[in-house]
């Protein structure tokens, strides 16, 4: 049987089916997976770690001195474990990447291998800086996720939490979070993983919002978001209605 015939199969077509009449928001149970944060003594690694560790997910912080890492960890209690970037990844389920956009590309080629099999969810936003403000840059690849995916081809690669205010997410105070966070990826079964991990935080909701050709614009709004925070005084975030 070819590749077509197969996709045609009465089975194939009965799994389609499932799928589409699933419930969106049947979402799995993540309370059990690692959870490692690339990037991880930076402001918004840092605040995605304080957050879902506070949630009562185990978490790695990594960076590429494994001091830092373990400094930070410290800092931030709650059980979280700090650690070089390329043991971070080996020891989690999930690995967020949440570098600065300058090193993203030679971070991830120094963990293929480490990262091969993950779950990684890309946060990163390329984004320029001058007098005018913050400005959406666009990557050979398209955008960050695409060009993680381009580099980690044995790896699961999606994009989440670009929208997240880093104040916020570390703030001991804020005891919710009202935002949405916009979910990409080419599998339903990983992007259901990343929407859970969201869900955790208190007042965050995780919504699908298509494959990772879609990611440009997706990392590009936080340039309007930056604008939206300097001119109110705000840590805005987003929400999608009527979902």
């Amino acid at each position: 049987m070819t590749t077509s015939d197969a996709s045609r199969s009465p089975n194939a077509a009965t799994r389609a089916k499932a799928a589409l009449q699933r419930d969106p928001w049947d979402l799995p149970d993540v309370s059990g997976l690692v959870v490692g944060v690339l990037g991880g003594t930076g402001d918004q690694g840092r605040g995605l770690a304080y957050r879902l560790a506070r949630a009562g997910q185990k978490v790695i912080i990594g960076s590429r001195a494994a001091e830092r890492a373990r400094t930070a960890a410290e800092e931030l209690g709650l059980g979280i474990e700090g650690a070089e970037n390329a043991e971070c990844a080996r020891r989690s389920d999930v690995v967020i990447v949440a570098v600065p956009w300058e090193g993203h590309a030679k971070t991830l080629q120094a963990l293929r291998d480490e990262l091969d099999g993950k779950l990684v969810i890309d946060c990163v936003n390329p984004l320029g800086f001058d007098k005018k403000g913050a400005y959406a840059l666009k990557p050979e690849e398209g955008s960050a996720a695409e060009q993680a995916a381009a580099l980690l081809p044995g790896a699961r690669v999606t994009a989440a939490f670009h929208h997240l205010s880093a104040v916020l997410l570390q703030d001991p105070e804020t005891e919710q979070i009202d935002t949405d966070v916009m979910v990409l990826g080419e599998s339903r079964a990983d992007t259901d993983v990343v929407q859970a991990l969201a869900a955790r935080i208190p007042g965050m909701r995780g919504v699908f919002a298509g494959r990772l050709r879609n990611a440009h614009q997706v990392e590009s709004l936080v340039a309007n978001l930056i604008s939206v925070n300097r001119r109110y005084r705000a840590h805005a975030g987003l929400r999608v209605t009527d979902v």
